[in-house]
Formats: C-alpha cells, sequence, structure tokens
C-alpha cells in the first residue's frame, strides 16, 4: 500500500503532510511525500523560518517520484496545501502524467483554501485554480464547509446549505466528496461531516470538541485516504477518519490551541471499530 501525497510540510507542529502521514504509517501505508512548501511552523508563533518552494523544485521532486516508479506502485495521490498558482500548475501537470500512466490511481483533492473564522488564506488565484484545474480532476474532494461553499457558490456554509448543495448537485466536482466542518443549525454542541456518493447523502455528526489546532482538515484527509487504501469503502473510511479526528482532539486540554499531539494517539489513528455512523439524509 503506498500513497504520493503532496503538501506542505512544517518542522514544528502538524499541518500538511506533518498530520497527514500519521494516520497514513498507522495503518502500513508507505507514503512518498513531496513538499510544496517548507516552514519551521505555521504562522501565529512569534517567529516563522522557510518559504513556498520554487515551482521548479516542486515539478522536479515529481519528476523524481515517477523516475521511481511510484505512480505505478501506488493506489491514491493527495494534494493539499500548495503555496502558490505556479506550484499548481505543476501538480496538475503531474497530476495528469500520472492518471494517464496508472488509470487505477485514486486522486484526492483538499482543495486548501480557507475557513470560517480565518477566510481565504492562500494565495492570490490559488481559489480559482482549485475550482478552474485541480477540483474537476480529482476522484473525491475533502474541503472543509467554507471551501465547498467557495467551490460551489454558496453564500453561507452551515450543514443545511451544504447538504443542500450536496443534493442539488454542483457541476464540475467530482461524484465523491467528504465536507467537513459543517455547523448544525438545529444541534448547538455538534459538528457534522456531509458525505455525497453516487447521489445519496450521509451525515456523520459527532460532539463539538472545545479544541482549535491547525491541521485537522489534514488529518481528515490523511486518514481517509489510509482507510482506502486498506480497501474500505468511501463511507466506511469517512466514519473512520471522522473518529480519529475526534479522539484526537478529545484527548487535548479543553480550550486548547496548540498542536495536536499526534506521536501519542497513533492507537487511535489506526482503522478500528468506531462509534459514529453515517445516517443517510
Amino acid at each position: 500500500m503506498s500513497v504520493i501525497s503532496i503538501q506542505s510540510q512544517v518542522v514544528f507542529g502538524h499541518v500538511g503532510n506533518s498530520a497527514a502521514i500519521y494516520p497514513m504509517i498507522a495503518n502500513g501505508v508507505a507514503v512518498q511525500a513531496v513538499p510544496t512548501t517548507l516552514l519551521s511552523n505555521i504562522p501565529g508563533y512569534p517567529t516563522l523560518r522557510g518559504r513556498v518552494l520554487p515551482a521548479d523544485l516542486v515539478a522536479d521532486l515529481l519528476l523524481g517520484v515517477e523516475e521511481r516508479g511510484l505512480v505505478t506502485a501506488s493506489r491514491a495521490m493527495v494534494t493539499g496545501y500548495l503555496g502558490s498558482v505556479e506550484n499548481a500548475g505543476a501538480v496538475k501537470d503531474f497530476v495528469l502524467r500520472a492518471k494517464k500512466e496508472n488509470p487505477q490511481l485514486t486522486y484526492i483533492c483538499d482543495p486548501v483554501i480557507g475557513d470560517t473564522d480565518l477566510g481565504v488564506f492562500v494565495a492570490d488565484g490559488l481559489p480559482e485554480f482549485f475550482r478552474r484545474e485541480l477540483v474537476p480532476l480529482a476522484d473525491i474532494i475533502t474541503p472543509n464547509a467554507f471551501e465547498f461553499g467557495l467551490l460551489a457558490g454558496l453564500e453561507t456554509y452551515g450543514a443545511t446549505a451544504v447538504a443542500g448543495a450536496l443534493r442539488r448537485g454542483v457541476g464540475g466536482l467530482p461524484d465523491q466528496l467528504a465536507v467537513t466542518g459543517a455547523i448544525p443549525e438545529d444541534a448547538p454542541g455538534f459538528i457534522d461531516t456531509l458525505i455525497a456518493q453516487g447521489g445519496k447523502i450521509w451525515r456523520i455528526r459527532t460532539p463539538k470538541v472545545d479544541v482549535r489546532p491547525h491541521g485537522t482538515g489534514d488529518l481528515f484527509t490523511g486518514a481517509l485516504t489510509a482507510s482506502l487504501a486498506r480497501g474500505q469503502n468511501f463511507v466506511a473510511a469517512s466514519e473512520q477518519a471522522v473518529a480519529s479526528v475526534y479522539d484526537v482532539l478529545a484527548s487535548m486540554p479543553c480550550g486548547e490551541a496548540g498542536e495536536m499531539p499526534l506521536a501519542a494517539q497513533m492507537a487511535a489513528l489506526r482503522c478500528q471499530p468506531r462509534p459514529f455512523v453515517a445516517e443517510p439524509l
């Protein structure tokens, strides 16, 4: 089991590949991690070192992935935070080549654009590039509710609006979607993950945990990918991913805004029976 994962990397903390690889490794999935950004830590600390990598370097690393035969050896490829439109272009070119070389390769796109409390936090042009270029190539996308709202042209991002858009269908989006972090208007204190596949919709509802670390979307996508690589279907893989993220967050002190304790929570990241079940809507 092998996955190519193309996204950011930090020295300290858990975002991008520095979060996504943990559930994959915990489930015996080999990760070929390609960085698009190398930073000392996320913004918000007193200092920040490193930078977005130049597109020619990202393209060169992806060429090395091909030269090592990793495209044909992998079951899936994941893209997340890309850093620049130029990097996104290099990634798109790689995705096209990879899908041509290995038509069985599942492309999972996490369209990292922003979040409800932060707004758009990526470089100018990236939201449009995701919408026009990368999302239409994907087999699965894993946006949060804010990102899904931008892709679908919604004015609000609550669970009702997201579910309604999934029910109606949105042109240009793949058949399989997992929308995280949707706030249910009728259930304060809970969080919904909304799953769509083949015209059917499911809801996975969990209690809201009073913590706010970065990288939870990256962790969710990594856990989803790990379960898919192990042969689970999309809905079951989504249940596993939701439960893994919940268990990690529930292990943090209430009100914690620090980094997720992923090394200490490896057991929570392994595929196992879970209490959260997808309910048909």
